[in-house]
């Protein structure tokens, strides 16, 4: 008696929503652990005057981290189906277009930037919101991939 044993791989945007929600999730909890975000003991909720930066780079305060938990929680969530996995990329990344431009005119000093966010968030911003419309527009199903 011989047994075959299939392997079902998700559908390429179901994995790659699953992959960016983990991502969003690993950074929102590295931005509360002291030596990988610099300044820690600097961090605020809220604000421009929240001194802690992720990777000694990216400014960070609590709400931004609560964020990121907030929108890995809701990827992995959307993830399950491919018509929800992939409104999660496009609509995150239009969230994230707009976070750049927001962080592009926003006075970084201001109580306006409230997340807060830098120039390395900008372009970080920038680079997500394209990547996420990509991910969502370019890849295709596979046959053996599993669409729910």
């Amino acid at each position: 008696m011989s047994s075959t044993t299939t392997t079902r791989v998700p559908h390429p945007v179901r994995a790659a929503a699953m992959a960016v929600a983990v991502v969003f999730l690993l950074v929102g909890v590295l931005g509360f652990v002291p030596g990988i975000t610099a300044h820690l003991d600097r961090i605020s909720f809220a604000g421009p005057d929240s001194g802690a930066h992720l990777l000694g780079v990216f400014h960070v305060s609590v709400l931004h981290n609560l964020v990121h938990l907030l929108f890995g929680a809701a990827g992995l969530a959307l993830a399950r189906t491919v018509p929800s996995a992939r409104s999660f990329l496009i609509g995150g990344g239009v969230v994230y277009l707009v976070l750049w431009l927001y962080g592009l005119l926003v006075d970084k000093g201001s109580a306006a930037n409230f997340a807060p966010f830098n120039t390395a968030d900008d372009w970080l911003h920038l680079g997500l919101g394209v990547g996420m419309i990509a991910l969502a527009l370019g890849l295709k199903g596979n046959p053996n991939a599993r669409s729910a």
